[in-house]
Parts: C-alpha cells; sequence; structure tokens
C-alpha cells in the first residue's frame, strides 16, 4: 500500500486563500474518459478513486474528471498538500505519486468546493500538463466550457503560486 501524509481530514482551520484567474484548457480527456485513444475507458480518475477513498481521501460524490484551469502564473508548486499518496498501484504495472489541496472554483456567480488533483510528473507515465495548468477534481458544473475564464481559491499553505 502507497505511503500516505495526511492531516486530519485534509482540511486546514484557517486556510489562507490565494486568489489566481484562469482559463478552462482542454485536457487529453483521460481522467474522464473521453480521449479515443485511452487505455482506461471509464476514465483515470474512476479507477484511482477506490485507492484515494481506502487512503482517507473520498472523492466519490465529485464528478470523476478534472477541470484543467490555465492559470495566470508560470505555475505552481505544491508546497504542503493535505493529502500525499506515494506508491498508488491504480493500473496494471503503474504506480503513482499524487497530491491534493482542498480549492474552490468560482464560475459565473456561484463557488464550487473542491480539490487540486496533481499526479505528480515525475511519476506520471505520460499525458503531462503544462506547469501552469491546475486540474480541479470537484462537481459537475453546468454551462462550463473551453475558453471560460474562473477563479481559483487556493491555501496559501498547501500551494504556492509561481509568478
Amino acid at each position: 500500500m502507497g505511503a500516505i501524509r495526511a492531516r486530519s481530514e485534509g482540511i486546514r482551520p484557517n486556510p489562507q486563500l490565494i486568489e489566481v484567474s484562469g482559463r478552462v484548457v482542454e485536457g487529453y480527456g483521460v481522467a474522464s474518459g473521453q480521449a479515443d485513444d485511452t487505455p482506461y475507458p471509464a476514465g483515470s480518475i474512476a479507477l484511482q478513486l477506490p485507492h484515494f477513498r481506502a487512503r482517507g481521501l473520498d472523492l466519490g460524490h465529485l464528478h470523476p474528471a478534472t477541470i484543467n484551469v490555465e492559470i495566470d502564473a508560470r505555475g505552481f508548486v505544491m508546497r504542503d498538500p493535505a493529502y500525499r499518496f506515494e506508491r498508488i498501484p491504480w493500473f496494471t504495472r503503474l504506480t503513482e505519486d499524487f497530491s491534493f489541496s482542498r480549492c474552490q472554483l468560482s464560475f459565473g456567480n456561484r463557488r464550487y468546493d473542491g480539490w487540486v488533483y496533481h499526479p505528480h510528473p515525475e511519476t506520471k507515465p505520460g499525458h503531462q500538463q503544462g506547469t501552469n495548468i491546475v486540474e480541479v477534481i470537484t462537481s459537475w458544473i453546468d454551462g462550463i466550457a473551453y475558453g471560460d475564464t474562473v477563479t481559483l481559491y487556493l491555501d496559501s499553505l498547501e500551494i504556492d503560486i509561481l509568478r
């Protein structure tokens, strides 16, 4: 079983929020299973969810896909995420490290609670994202589309934004 590092329930009592704007961009379609050539027809997130749940992070109530947000920055660093899972064996002969940090995504006049989902690039076998792409797992958001402007609210104690 992969190593786990988590704070109690993954929630800081008084998060120090950073507000960062971004634009919804198209991903590879692997997380959702929408890509024509994906080896994971149900999506990689659906395959990973039971492993996260077994280690204390239940994302089953959220939409099993990611919203890719290109932030207005050079990138970001997961400094002290709420959860860090190492060596998760979620697919045949494949293990990855993942970090998660609670966030909110604002679209329209509403904020949606969610998680920054960060598969560590050094353990990810392909489909690398740009350094300024933040992947967010949240509930289904009606009407959101590629090119839409959103605002992310991130915990500054967990994530550093590289300007």
